[in-house]
């Protein structure tokens, strides 16, 4: 189970590693198994890389239909690509969770991430929309951002209110969904409800202070470097919408940040919680003990994984609950 929360209003590295209960049986040999298979790839060679993510991250057709019940999947090509989760019961009808999935910007797609996508619109009760954005080689850096403030974009122009709109993302998916944040911002764009971020990649830069370059199941800090250069193509890693931790953070609505203990990006969610405080953003920081990196996608088979999803979902709804009272019309 997570331990406490930070607060932006406190220390949050700190408070974030106190005392960490132990993973479940489930959580532990989890961790494990992303060990054996990932973090003994050949590391260094960002073609390799690429190809080698995207085979081992493709998840299996038939695997579909065990995330799929009580939810439609609808295919959207135009004007923005991506897919529609739409369950069966539908609390909040106006509303739309825009998901970003990770994959270093190399890898994955929609299809992969249906068991983070599809449950989180069963227990939010909404219309997920999972976006398919460009990815790098053939699209390197900023076409993930374009993509993504069109996503955007495109729910406004649909009559899709900002405050009825959440955005979530995974690792790479977390550190697109603030580099987009900041892009609506410069835009004057009005920004969403609220924010997720699990296990956040928002330092592409390779700094080489990571707290947990030993015990992470899947990542080294080399890993970093790899997955940065096929994605920036030469850009800075340093501008914001490559690394959104080093940007002016203010005026972002609130954002839940979930990692694992053990983890090589616990180090930029800690960060992150830091920023976020500095520049007066509400913002939540819950460590999970000793999980694989995105362990919310491993739901039904690690117990972790239901209990994030269900706090995220929370979150959520309480987001788009308090923006419908403040943005209530005058009688």
């Amino acid at each position: 189970m997570p331990q406490n929360s930070a607060k932006s209003n406190s220390n949050p590295a700190n408070a974030a590693l106190e005392s960490t209960p132990a993973p479940s049986r489930r959580g532990r040999i989890a961790a494990r198994v992303v060990r054996f298979i990932v973090k003994r790839w050949k590391k260094g060679d960002p073609p390799a890389v690429v190809r080698r993510a995207r085979r081992v991250f493709r998840l299996p057709n038939f695997m579909s239909i065990l995330y799929s019940r009580h939810v439609e999947i609808q295919a959207n090509e135009a004007p923005v690509p991506g897919e529609w989760l739409v369950p069966d019961d539908i609390e909040f009808d106006e509303h739309v969770l825009l998901y970003m999935h990770g994959g270093g910007y190399v890898s994955c797609s929609p299809q992969t991430h249906r068991p983070v996508t599809t449950s989180l619109a069963r227990m939010i009760n909404c219309r997920v929309f999972s976006l398919d954005y460009r990815l790098a080689p053939e699209h390197p850096f900023p076409a993930a951002v374009d993509d993504a403030t069109a996503a955007y974009l495109w729910l406004l122009k649909n009559g899709v209110p900002a405050h009825h709109i959440a955005l979530a993302g995974d690792s790479a998916g977390g550190g697109l969904l603030l580099a987009t944040m900041l892009r609506l911002r410069g835009l004057g764009q009005p920004l969403p409800a609220c924010a997720v971020c699990l296990s956040p990649w928002v330092d592409l830069t390779g700094f080489g202070k990571y707290r947990d370059n030993d015990s992470c199941s899947m990542f080294k800090p080399d890993d970093v470097t790899t997955f940065a250069k096929v994605y920036l193509h030469g850009a800075s890693a340093e501008m914001p919408e490559a690394s959104p931790v080093l940007a002016d953070l203010s005026g972002l609505p609130p954002l839940l940040i979930q990692v694992s203990s053990t983890e090589l990006l616990y180090t930029d969610s800690a960060r992150l919680q830091e920023k976020a405080a500095a520049c007066g953003v509400s913002s939540t920081l819950r460590v999970y003990p000793a999980l694989p990196h995105v362990w919310q996608i491993l739901i039904g088979a690690v117990p972790e994984a239901r209990v994030a999803l269900e706090e995220i979902a929370g979150f959520v709804k309480e987001s788009f609950k308090r923006s419908l009272s403040k943005n209530k019309p005058a009688v």
